[in-house]
C-alpha cells in the first residue's frame, strides 16, 4: 500500500466506494464469476483422458465419455455452445452459464448430456463446474465487497 500513510483511512475510503457502487460491483463479480464457471465446464470437456467406448466414424477417431464422466468433446458444438449472461432482472442481478447445443434439428443435447437419458447415463460437466468454481467464485464476491 505504499504511497498511504493511513491505511485505516484507505480501508474507509474504499468501503464507502464499494458500498456505493453495491449493484456495479455486483455485475462486476458475476461478470467474473460466469467466466470461471463457464471455463471450467469448457476445461472438463475438452481435456482430461476420457474411458468410454472408441469408435471410428469416417476418418475420424473418438473415444467417448464413460457414464459419470463430463462430455469428450467431438465436434465442439457442445463447448461452443457454453455462454454466459449476467442481466439485471426484476431488481436483481443474475448471473447465468448456459449450455445449448443443436443437434441439427433443434433439440438441446447438453441437457441430455448432463442429466441423462432412459437409455444413456449423465456426463455432467455444468453442476461439477460449479461446484469446482465455488470456492472462487467466494473470493470474487469477497473481493469485490460484497461478502465478509
Amino acid at each position: 500500500m505504499a504511497g498511504y500513510k493511513n491505511l485505516g483511512a484507505f480501508k474507509r475510503k474504499m468501503e464507502k466506494r464499494l458500498s456505493k457502487n453495491t449493484d456495479k460491483n455486483l455485475i462486476a463479480a458475476l461478470a467474473e464469476a460466469t467466466m470461471v464457471v463457464r471455463g471450467n465446464a469448457v476445461t472438463s470437456i475438452v481435456s482430461g483422458n476420457k474411458s468410454g467406448r472408441t469408435y471410428r466414424r469416417g476418418t475420424v477417431v473418438h473415444t467417448a465419455s464413460a457414464a459419470g464422466q463430463a462430455p469428450a468433446s467431438d465436434t465442439g458444438v457442445l463447448v461452443s455452445g457454453i455462454t454466459m449472461d449476467v442481466d439485471v432482472q426484476y431488481n436483481r442481478v443474475v448471473g447465468q452459464v448456459i449450455a445449448h447445443a443443436s443437434d441439427g434439428g433443434g433439440d438441446n443435447y447438453a441437457k441430455h448430456l448432463e442429466f441423462g437419458t432412459s437409455s444413456m447415463a449423465a456426463r455432467p460437466f455444468m453442476q461439477p463446474a460449479l461446484n469446482k468454481s465455488a470456492p472462487r467464485v467466494f473470493q470474487i464476491m469477497k473481493r469485490k465487497g460484497l461478502i465478509k
